[in-house]
């Protein structure tokens, strides 16, 4: 089973700072049929204005992995925790019994463009914790680099379920086949560029949910930046 989500259709939100697409239901949207993916809870494209963001706020009994795609990222926590990520590193934020936080966009000009993934929790009750770390694609990383993961994956930052977030690229006609073991699936989203999962193709903001798969096959039909999910 492969469902496309198309980013035409996909919900959005938007006030004087925040440009969102929501993938799920979240906040005041609420569609039965997209409340979550297995484990995976919200899937969040935002773009947020110059010195804006989002004010201390509490979360509970989640993880979330925060993927910058552009921009500056200013980070802010009650647990002690200050950090600035930049384009190409990612947040790991394990909220556990609580923890309250800010994110906001430092900049005076340039506007903040980010990805927020909420995935439930393996277990609960767990301590929160903080991390986060860049990456880059090269010739040693090749075309797929795991950013979070729960699954012993080299390298990436640790997640609270046995789910990885993987960042892929692609060059024109590149393909690229990703095994899904029994009972897991995936989703996956088009960052930029373009890329065909059997016979749809995703464009930009673009997802495609897979499930009683054996494996996803993924085909660039130009340059292609795309986020996979893995999940139980």
């Amino acid at each position: 089973m492969i469902q496309m989500d198309r980013q035409a259709r996909r919900y959005h939100f938007e006030n004087e700072w925040l440009s969102a697409y929501w993938h799920f239901s979240f906040d005041h949207y609420y569609d039965p049929d997209r409340t979550q993916f297995g484990p995976l809870r919200v899937f969040n494209d935002d773009t947020i204005r110059p010195r804006n963001g989002f004010p201390m706020h509490p979360h509970r009994e989640m993880e979330i992995v925060t993927v910058v795609l552009a921009g500056t990222l200013e980070h802010e926590d009650n647990q002690g925790h200050l950090g600035v990520l930049e384009a190409g590193e990612v947040q790991v934020m394990s909220a556990g019994t609580g923890i309250v936080h800010a994110e906001r966009n430092p900049s005076p000009t340039v506007p903040l463009h980010l990805v927020q993934i909420w995935i439930i929790p393996e277990r609960r009750g767990g301590r929160p914790r903080w991390a986060q770390r860049a990456f880059r694609h090269d010739a040693t990383s090749g075309p797929v680099v795991a950013l979070a993961s729960g699954q012993d994956r080299p390298g990436a930052l640790p997640l609270g379920q046995a789910a990885t977030v993987y960042r892929i690229k692609l060059g024109p006609g590149e393909t690229l086949t990703h095994d899904l073991q029994p009972g897991r699936r995936a989703y996956l989203f088009t960052i930029s560029g373009g890329a065909a999962v059997g016979d749809l193709v995703l464009e930009p903001g673009d997802s495609a949910r897979v499930g009683d798969e054996p494996a996803l096959g993924v085909k660039a039909d130009r340059s292609a930046d795309l986020l996979l999910l893995d999940l139980p």
